[in-house]
């Protein structure tokens, strides 16, 4: 048996055999991960009303031999594409900004900043929570905030519990709104957040809302003292942990923004601990 024998026998054996299987095992995965990733959106309800909508239609219209409603319904699934992207704008984004953060480089000194900020945070909130006074602090991460902060207060200022204290005492003008960490430092206050839309959390108070949001759109950690009942809640990806111990709240923050990946333990003990106002 010569070479282009042996060539044409293993491209037949994959065409056949292999590259099919293998094709259609990749289309399921793909298939599966942004069912999985857009799986508690709001676009997904739309999107399966859409779905449904037009196979509902289809079997009328064929049922009825409709002819020219066919050829709309035809037409309209290959613009099924594109109204995907149109409905799926937000999280699409969310999705390619948290690609490029891992991609990014997490400097060693950046970490470094961040632990001697935790444990002035962590007093202030502590502090705060006693008094019942409302607060919401937001840590950047590797997706930066600068749309969020050229809107806000900027200050350069080095993190101090009693700075954070007195920013969001009740009569300060900077009481409302977000502080923002960045690096170890106080880089913006009084900062505007975008407000979840989760119909769950609709009736709960701006602050909350607002946590949620921010961390829906970015990889951003945020914190939060309610003014009704003194609770420090912090939200990540888009859920909120509520009535958070100083102890855990300290571990999480150390977990999350010094080391790079969490341990599958962590996670557990995070699913455990999630609860919701």
């Amino acid at each position: 048996m010569t070479l282009t024998n042996i060539a044409e026998t293993l491209r037949y054996f994959w065409l056949t055999w292999v590259a099919p299987p293998l094709e259609f095992l990749l289309i399921l995965l793909i298939i599966y991960a942004l069912l999985y990733f857009f799986r508690r959106t709001r676009a997904i309800s739309v999107l399966w009303g859409l779905i449904v909508i037009l196979l509902g239609l289809g079997l009328v219209s064929n049922f009825l031999k409709l002819e020219v409603f066919q050829w709309i319904l035809q037409n309209l699934w290959q613009l099924l594409a594109l109204a995907m992207i149109v409905i799926f704008q937000p999280e699409l984004r969310r999705a390619f900004a948290q690609l490029g953060s891992v991609l990014s480089p997490y400097s060693h000194a950046r970490q470094l900043e961040q632990r001697e900020a935790i444990e002035e945070i962590v007093n202030a909130l502590t502090q705060m929570s006693v008094r019942r006074c409302g607060a919401l602090i937001v840590f950047e991460r590797r997706i930066g905030l600068a749309a969020i902060t050229s809107n806000a207060v900027l200050l350069d200022a080095k993190i101090n519990s009693l700075l954070l204290q007195s920013l969001f005492y009740p009569n300060s003008p900077l009481h409302d709104g977000a502080v923002i960490i960045q690096d170890g430092k106080i880089v913006a206050a009084h900062a505007i957040l975008p407000l979840t839309q989760e119909v769950f959390y609709l009736a709960s108070g701006t602050r909350h809302r607002a946590a949620l949001g921010i961390t829906e759109e970015t990889d951003a950690i945020a914190l939060v003292v309610s003014e009704e009942t003194g609770y420090i809640s912090y939200a990540y990806k888009g859920k909120l942990t509520f009535n958070v111990a100083e102890d855990k709240l300290t571990d999480f923050l150390k977990r999350e923004l010094l080391e790079q990946k969490s341990s599958p333990s962590s996670e557990k003990e995070d699913a455990k601990d999630h609860g919701s106002i």
